[in-house]
């Protein structure tokens, strides 16, 4: 079975038996984290480019007064900044929300390997155009999408997210986020989140239980979200 990478940057572009050999060999040594822990911190010179190989993680913020933004959530086969050696320096932090596994590479390991094997490079290319359309499908739902829309919209796009890369089962997935956690994910209040989940388990629609989410009714969730799926790019390969 190919590794979640693989699935991800198979969305991209074509590979082949020798990509998929060599992005086995890139996918060590894997080095467990703790759930809680920076990966990457603000204001940090990074010298390495990370890749989640199991678990999750996020990119955030800290305001002045303490409150924490999450702008985006990183899944298996999700590089943390693919291209981090542009910068001189991070501009946000990444911290692991659940037992993390995660490969650490050099940036010129990167770029040797997509300057030797261009599908491989039209997959990572792809990758960080999704990327970047996820992050413009989250500004659209904070600024205009009711609260209880937007939850349900981010529980089908993380759906199809890990059906990407075979995470899903009997229309479940593992996404062990606390209350606190899903509210900075969409810039509500803890309470207003507790309120919003409550409405969907009531609903029927969406279920919780041991840090898994289960969805009855995919397409009714769709249809009550609002949700087009078009922004995952996932009709092709």
């Amino acid at each position: 079975m190919k590794n979640a990478t693989a699935k991800r940057l198979g969305h991209g572009a074509a590979l082949n038996r020798e990509d998929l050999a060599r992005l086995d060999r890139f996918l060590h040594p894997v080095r467990r984290v703790p759930a809680g822990t920076d990966l990457i911190q603000r204001g940090e010179t990074v010298s390495c480019v990370r890749l989640m190989i199991s678990g999750l993680s996020a990119r955030y913020k800290l305001l002045p007064d303490g409150r924490r933004s999450i702008m985006a959530l990183l899944l298996p086969g999700d590089f943390c900044d693919l291209h981090v050696g542009v910068l001189g320096h991070m501009d946000h932090s990444v911290m692991t929300l659940a037992e993390s596994e995660v490969v650490e590479t050099s940036q010129s390991d990167i770029d040797g390997m997509m300057g030797a094997f261009p599908n491989i490079a039209r997959g990572m290319r792809w990758i960080d155009m999704v990327d970047q359309s996820i992050t413009r499908e989250w500004l659209v739902s904070m600024g205009r999408r009711r609260a209880d829309r937007q939850m349900a919209h981010f529980f089908c796009e993380i759906y199809h997210r890990m059906d990407m890369i075979d995470e899903v089962g009997s229309n479940s997935f593992a996404l062990p986020m606390t209350q606190e956690e899903l509210a900075d994910t969409l810039g509500i209040t803890p309470v207003h989140a507790l309120r919003v989940l409550q409405s969907l388990r009531q609903s029927g629609m969406v279920q919780f239980q041991d840090g898994r989410i289960s969805i009855p009714k995919l397409d009714s969730l769709e249809t009550f979200a609002e949700f087009e799926g078009d922004y995952l790019h996932l009709g092709r390969s």
